[in-house]
């Protein structure tokens, strides 16, 4: 319990943590089990056993007399919020007034911004190609919010992105705005909706500078209300933690990050930290948020930071240093742009047909090297491999082979191997030699001159007729439109199917749905007087029945109108609907079942559904 008198070891009287572990491994069952109710409880306790000259033989003098217990009266204790946390496998707050110092290792600034821009670049690269695969292929999301275990997996695989970073790239990527659950443009064939998937954002994420992108990923993770770090593990309960669900949310997480930024950022340039003297010096500062600052989840925290670039080498960067300080965005996006390698226009060509990429690459060249060959190894420089599958996929984008040879000769360092030479042109070769289009309808005639006349026929020119063959066109406007034009330019064209024979195509007649049956005209029978003086009756009792608001317990509910159902006479239930609305009712019980009333309604003439825990009260209808 925080600010009890003499649970704060001060600096004068302070156990380390290694003391009190000792000690607390010598205690017999009964001193345990004294401690063991102190921590599950109020840290406080009274019995007489904490008096002065109370028997030595007993658990409670024994423990205070080797300073696991404080006695704070003659009949109460307290426990050192120090055992405490000791006794929890927790990193013990601060136990003297001064600050500890959390400076394992001491770099240069430059070396810690060189690191953080290498890692900048490995992010971004990783975050495209989610992306991509997000938009090739968008992942279904659980009924419950989020994306499942297995898609994580599968997700990880394709991209080969380790699956704790995959969850961090997926949580900024959605707190950005760059991916979003929702029904896609064109929709998938398999799953069902919603689908996640890149946004319009995207776009234009994908075309700002190195830097921007950096900005808004860094200041998104900087304020993200949730633990992208908990992807895949379990909570107490048994149940995964899930990525992109509610499950992960946290208000606290953005404070976390703000105090380990402040830590670092009060360090001299180039000063680096670990977990353990990070959260060392992160409960010092706020001690009464011990519990979450434990070395494991700051050591998380400082993973992030490193993969986001906002800590090199276990220091601050000085991008990062402006950002935390309120500096205006350019001048941050200006910070990191100068710490970032500039983009290179050229390759390293080998005989083995790898490319070697020693640096980053400017974008359009790397478009154009994505295209033609796949990254067989990614990191500071990256290496591509190019494969007879690749320059086909090139080739299929509409590059020939004339472009891809230009390509090579231009940017490569290295001289371009005979054999990529030979292999562009052999697939360029066999490439397209099978052309598949798209088309509404076709045209056939075994008169090829007759053919070609209606094909150049000025009428037929708005139906885009494109000869395939000397008596086979083809054309994008529907068969009705090509059957129309052809007959008014004076020709007399038959439609057919998928087997030759002739079909007729007219267009039927316009219909609308047939009306309902309109019902005779039958005269309303006179009542009689008893039926009058039955109708009279119930209104009486309607009236009569005031309305409220208790509630009727189902139970009671149920019995009275199987009762009703059995003896096949009327009551008068009260009714809240949906929208909140109270009426009475008189209704005939035809049976209960599930939760529902199943009865005949007089008002509207048919057979209805109430369900019981709406009826608010059973009143016999004929009951005088």
């Amino acid at each position: 319990m925080p600010g009890q008198p003499g649970q704060v070891t001060l600096e004068d009287s302070a156990q380390s943590s290694e003391q009190i572990a000792e000690l607390i491994d010598g205690l017999d069952d009964p001193q345990r089990e004294v401690l063991d109710r102190l921590l599950e409880g109020s840290p406080l306790g009274r019995t007489r056993d904490a008096a002065p000259g109370a028997p030595a033989d007993r658990p409670v003098p024994q423990l205070l007399a080797v300073a696991l217990l404080r006695r704070i009266d003659a009949d109460t204790v307290i426990l050192p919020r120090h055992v405490g946390q000791v006794l929890r496998g927790e990193q013990p707050g601060p136990a003297r007034l001064a600050a500890p110092d959390p400076v394992v290792a001491t770099t240069t600034s430059t070396d810690a911004d060189a690191a953080a821009a290498g890692a900048v670049i490995d992010l971004l690269r990783e975050l495209d190609v989610l992306l991509e695969t997000l938009s090739a292929a968008p992942i279904s999301e659980l009924r419950s919010g989020g994306l499942g275990v297995r898609e994580v997996r599968r997700l990880a695989k394709v991209t080969g992105i380790d699956e704790a970073r995959l969850g961090l790239i997926l949580e900024l990527a959605a707190a950005a705005g760059l991916i979003a659950s929702g029904v896609p443009d064109p929709q998938p064939a398999g799953g069902e909706p919603p689908y996640w998937a890149p946004t319009v954002a995207a776009d234009r994420f994908v075309e700002s500078p190195t830097a921007a992108k950096w900005h808004l990923l860094a200041s998104t993770w900087l304020d993200l209300p949730g633990r992208p770090s908990l992807v895949g593990s379990r909570g107490h309960d048994g149940k995964p933690y899930v990525a992109l669900s509610d499950s992960l949310f946290s208000t606290a997480a953005p404070l976390d990050r703000r105090l380990l930024l402040d830590v670092l950022a009060d360090l001299p340039a180039g000063s680096g930290v670990d977990a353990i003297s990070a959260s060392r010096a992160m409960i010092w500062r706020r001690p009464r948020w011990a519990v979450r600052l434990q070395p494991d989840p700051v050591g998380d925290l400082l993973t992030e930071a490193h993969a986001l670039g906002v800590v090199g080498r276990g220091a601050i960067a000085s991008a990062a240093r402006k950002m935390l300080a309120g500096g205006p965005a350019g001048e941050v996006v200006a910070a990191m742009d100068k710490v970032l390698p500039e983009p290179i226009d050229h390759f390293l060509l080998q005989a083995d047909l790898t490319v070697i990429v020693p640096g980053p690459l400017q974008r359009d060249l790397a478009e154009q090297l994505g295209a033609v060959a796949n990254v067989e190894s990614a990191g500071a420089a990256m290496v591509y491999r190019i494969s007879e599958a690749s320059i086909r996929r090139a080739l299929d984008t509409g590059r020939t082979a004339s472009e891809l040879h230009a390509l090579f000769n231009r940017h490569s360092r290295t001289p371009v191997p005979q054999g990529l030479t030979y292999l562009i042109d052999d697939v360029a070769r066999r490439h397209g030699q099978l052309r598949v289009g798209m088309a509404q309808s076709f045209v056939r005639c075994e008169d090829p001159a007759l053919l070609a006349q209606a094909v150049a026929s000025p009428a037929v020119e708005q139906l885009e007729m494109r000869l395939l063959a000397p008596t086979v066109a083809v054309s994008q406007a529907p068969i009705s439109e090509v059957l129309s034009a052809l007959r008014d330019a004076g020709f007399a064209p038959a439609a057919e199917d998928s087997t030759g024979a002739i079909v007729d195509i007219r267009a039927r007649g316009a219909r609308v749905p047939a009306p309902p049956r309109r019902r005779a005209y039958r005269p309303t029978p006179t009542p009689t007087s008893q039926t009058l003086g039955a109708i009279v009756a119930v209104l009486r009792k309607v009236a009569a029945t005031p309305f409220s608001s208790m509630r009727l317990d189902p139970t009671v509910a149920i019995s009275q109108l199987q009762e009703a159902a059995h003896l096949q006479s009327s009551v008068v239930i009260g009714y809240v609907d949906p929208a909140g609305v109270a009426t009475q009712r008189v209704v005939a019980p035809i049976n209960v079942r599930g939760g529902q009333l199943t009865a005949y309604d007089p008002a509207s003439g048919r057979v209805r559904e109430f369900a019981i825990h709406r009826v608010t009260s059973v009143v016999a209808a004929d009951s005088s």
